[in-house]
Formats: structure tokens, sequence, C-alpha cells
């Protein structure tokens, strides 16, 4: 299958599997996409994560996490998309939630999330909100 968005094809798999109440699901591998699951696991919106390797194309195992029933993630949104990209500076990295979210970017310093990006006054390509 060939997916042009392997980002937003991953945020929209969790946030279907969240739907469904599913414990896991199974997602494209590619090194960005460890990126944002690693920011998702530190900020303790998902339980884990692991490589695994299916015959010849390699997939990642994200295991959801949720609050008694209620899914740890409420909101997953993509915000730059390939056919119209977001970028931001420093100064324009949204508060999401008023803090309690997260924004994940895409920077010169690789995948961190707005905070980070604020704090070492760097900006760059807005890939996702979280909440």
């Amino acid at each position: 299958m060939i997916v042009n968005d392997p980002i937003g094809d991953t945020l929209t798999r969790i946030r279907n599997a969240h739907m469904r109440s599913y414990s896991s699901v199974d997602v494209i591998y590619s090194k960005m996409i460890l990126s944002i699951l690693g920011i998702l696991k530190e900020h303790g919106l998902i339980d884990s994560f692991k490589e695994e390797e299916s015959g010849v194309k390699r997939v990642i195992t994200v295991t959801l996490k949720y609050n008694g029933k209620k899914p740890a993630i409420t909101s997953l949104t993509r915000v730059s998309k390939p056919g119209l990209r977001k970028y931001v500076g420093y100064r324009e990295i949204p508060n999401v939630l008023n803090g309690f979210g997260i924004a994940i970017l895409s920077t010169p310093q690789g995948i961190v999330t707005g905070n980070d990006a604020r704090k070492a006054k760097v900006g760059g390509e807005l890939l996702c909100t979280i909440y």
C-alpha cells in the first residue's frame, strides 16, 4: 500500500484505534514517526512502542494508553500537510490548549515539542498538535 502522508496516516490509525478502544495498533515504520512516538511516550500519551519486522516490511506496534475507559489522547490534529506546508517561527508556535497540549515541530535540530523549540529559539514545520 502506498501512503503519501505517513504522519497523517499514523495519526489517523491512532485516532481510529482509540475510537474502537483497541489496546494496540500497527503503523508504518519511519524514523520521523519513531521520533514523534518517542515524544508521545515521553509525555505519557501512549504506553509504549516497538519495532517489528513482518517478512519484508517493518512496522511499529504502538500500545495505546487509557485513563479508565477514556483514551489518554483527546485530539490529534495534522497541521502541516503535503499539499499545504505550515512553517512557523519560534514566536509563532501555538500554545495548544493553554499549555496542556503539545505541538510537534520538525526543526533543524530534529523533531521537538513546541516548548523545546521556543526555548531553543528555533522555528520549523508545524507537524501536528495533540492534547
